[in-house]
């Protein structure tokens, strides 16, 4: 018996040596942080906590309001998880607006999509391994009901949401595929893909060859020129706008190069691709489409119904990918179902509420969109680190939103972090970057076998996104050492 508590006296003395040698290293690194003059107009901000008790090991300016970037997604998958479940689906319905007579297969009325926000409708992340649109499993299914002639229109129903892009998003950033708004009947991830043949020299014009999918009516005024050698091409539009401006420089001597950009209107054009789909499967149309602005309620009959994949893998490709489509309809899902109706401030409201019923101080934690993309966006590492935590010892939560998160050498936005270090495999965190904000937040299992949450932000740095990145990563790496 007297071995054993020898062994365990030494055996906590070799974890606290280890713990004490983890902060002296990270402190030593915070003082490379306030000598480096990179980081002289920066604010450094981080908290580390131990997941399962929810005590801090060590911080630094951890109750400063910063921005989040992409990091804020975890706050929003994480309600989304505690709200809905992680099994929850969102349901499409194919309905009817008149009398349809299952005898002759006629619809004498309106046949009417009546969306429930889902994201996922055609969407990249969850497509079937034929390739086929959406549309025509849904147009072969109304087939095989008997639908033969649709006598009236195509509405749209996406009344569910306010389908109002966050008010404070930048304009340079909504027309492009990542600042592609919400929609109550979002498809194909509410983008599209444009393919330009450039230049031979900088300053060479550009050529827009074609665009995926092609949507009648939508203009685009081409003012992007050759040169550099990345993506630089900025596309300028606002929702339900069919003209937009392309500006910036793409890379020389590509012949097909592409660039993604958000689509004006998708509730219209999945109207548009559902009549192209029923046509071509032999069922008559009047070629009459329509979005709705007034709530369609005297629906009763539904012809088709579709369900959504489980929350639990929206929430995987939401934090694995940085989806911020995916993330702004969570966040208006929770609102809708709470509240029947999908506000983006209604669901903020009920976000900090939830998290403030959880016992977390939201003092100070500014919410202005769901992803992250917007700049006036705040909160602390301390309030992030200490929501993971709360995730950590939620059974109910935990698996699902931790598999959900990028694992450090290996995956998403991760993949490149922490190689070759103790780090790489034991770490899962989500990233955040927008111009001068960069960070990680996530877990981490030390050396010694702690679980930690850990929240990193850097704000208004003066060097370039991977300069930052790089300097962060010194921490992550040493956080296995506490």
């Amino acid at each position: 018996m007297r071995f054993i508590v020898l062994f365990f006296v030494a055996f906590s003395f070799c974890l606290h040596a280890q713990e004490k040698a983890g902060v002296d290293k990270i402190n030593t690194l915070l003082e490379e942080y306030k000598n480096d003059p990179q980081l002289k107009p920066a604010v450094v901000s981080f908290c580390v906590l131990n997941a399962k008790t929810g005590d801090q090991l060590i911080e630094n300016n951890s109750k400063l309001a910063m921005t989040p970037a992409s990091t804020l997604k975890i706050i929003t998958t994480s309600a989304a998880l505690g709200m809905l479940g992680a099994g929850y689906r969102y349901e499409t319905k194919l309905m009817v607006d008149g009398v349809y007579d299952s005898i002759t297969g006629m619809l004498t009325g309106n046949l009417v999509i009546k969306g429930s926000g889902d994201p996922t409708l055609n969407s990249e992340y969850f497509k079937k391994s034929d390739g086929g649109e959406l549309v025509e499993e849904w147009a072969y299914a109304l087939k095989q009901k008997g639908l033969k002639r649709i006598i009236g229109k195509i509405i749209v129903d996406n009344t569910c949401f306010d389908n109002n892009v966050p008010g404070n998003w930048i304009w340079s950033d909504m027309g492009n595929y990542f600042g592609a708004p919400p929609n109550g009947l979002s498809y194909n991830d509410n983008k599209i893909k444009l393919y330009f043949k450039t230049g031979t020299k900088t300053g060479d014009s550009t050529q827009l060859v074609k665009q995926v999918p092609e949507i009648p009516g939508l203009i685009f005024i081409n003012k992007i020129t050759t040169g550099g050698k990345d993506d630089n091409a900025y596309v300028y539009g606002a929702p339900k706008q069919n003209e937009r401006l392309m500006t910036g420089t793409l890379p020389p001597n590509k012949s097909s190069y592409e660039v993604e950009v958000a689509m004006p209107d998708p509730a219209w054009y999945c109207a548009y691709a559902l009549n192209k789909a029923l046509v071509n499967a032999g069922i008559g149309t009047t070629d009459k489409i329509e979005v709705t602005e007034v709530p369609m309620k005297q629906l009763t009959e539904s012809l088709h119904i579709h369900k959504s994949p489980a929350m639990s893998s929206i929430v995987y490709q939401t934090n694995l990918h940085s989806n911020n489509l995916f993330a702004e309809t969570l966040l208006k899902t929770i609102a809708l179902k709470k509240n029947g109706y999908g506000s983006l401030y209604a669901a903020i409201d009920i976000v900090l509420n939830y998290w403030k019923g959880r016992g977390v101080d939201v003092e100070g934690f500014f919410m202005s969109d769901g992803s992250g993309l917007s700049r006036s966006n705040g909160i602390s590492t301390f309030q992030q680190a200490t929501i993971l935590s709360k995730i950590y010892r939620d059974p109910n939560m935990y698996k699902t939103f931790n598999s959900s998160l990028p694992v450090a050498g290996q995956s998403g936005s991760l993949a490149s972090l922490c190689k070759g270090t103790f780090a790489e495999k034991n770490m899962r965190a989500k990233s955040g970057y927008i111009s001068r904000a960069r960070g990680y937040a996530g877990y981490v299992k030390t050396k010694a076998g702690t679980e930690l949450s850990f929240s990193v932000l850097f704000n208004n740095y003066n060097c370039s996104p991977t300069e930052a990145k790089l300097k962060i990563e010194k921490f992550l790496e040493a956080l296995v050492d506490l």
